[in-house]
C-alpha cells in the first residue's frame, strides 16, 4: 500500500475537508496518508512518498495563502525529485472562465518542473455543479491509489 501526503491549499476549508475525507478514506483502505494544512520543501526530504495536492483555487486562478510558500519555494529552488508520483485535485468555480482551477495547473507545471510523474488525470470539481466536493473526490482518490500502487 502507497505512503501519501496530501498538499493542501485551501481558502475556506472546503480542499481541507476533501483531503481530510480521502485521508480517512484511504487510511482505512490500508494506506498511510499525511495530510499537511501548510506544507514546506522539508516535507519532501527523506521520503519518497506519492504526492496528491489537493487545492482550491483563488483570486483570477491564484495558489491559495495556505499553500503559496511551497509553491513559490519549490519553483525558487526546483528541488529535483525525478519520478516521484503525484495526482491533483483541484476545487474552483467555472465562472472564472480561463481561471478555473488555475491553482491545480500552477502546481502541475511546478511539480513537473522538479521531475516529477504524474499518475492519472487532474480532478477537476466546479463549486457551481457541487456542494461536497469530497463525493467526487473520494472514488477519484480511491482509483488513483490503486494506480500509484502498481508503480
Amino acid at each position: 500500500m502507497a505512503q501519501i501526503r496530501i498538499l493542501v491549499g485551501s481558502v475556506f476549508g472546503g480542499a481541507l475537508t476533501t483531503a481530510c475525507a480521502i485521508r480517512d478514506d484511504l487510511n482505512t483502505a490500508g494506506h498511510q496518508v499525511t495530510v499537511l494544512e501548510q506544507p514546506t520543501l522539508d516535507d519532501l526530504t527523506g521520503n519518497d512518498d506519492a504526492l496528491l495536492v489537493c487545492t482550491s483555487t483563488t483570486g483570477q486562478g491564484e495558489v491559495p495563502a495556505s499553500l503559496l510558500p511551497f509553491y513559490a519555494h519549490l519553483r525558487d529552488t526546483l528541488p529535483m525529485q525525478t519520478g516521484r508520483p503525484f495526482g491533483v485535485i483541484v476545487l474552483g468555480d467555472s465562472s472564472y472562465g480561463d481561471t478555473f482551477c488555475g491553482a491545480g495547473e500552477l502546481m502541475e507545471e511546478a511539480l513537473y518542473e522538479v521531475a516529477c510523474r504524474k499518475v492519472g488525470e487532474t480532478l477537476r470539481i466546479d463549486a457551481l455543479e457541487t456542494t461536497e466536493p469530497e463525493a467526487e473526490a473520494l472514488p477519484w482518490a480511491r482509483e488513483w491509489a490503486r494506480q500509484i500502487d502498481r508503480i
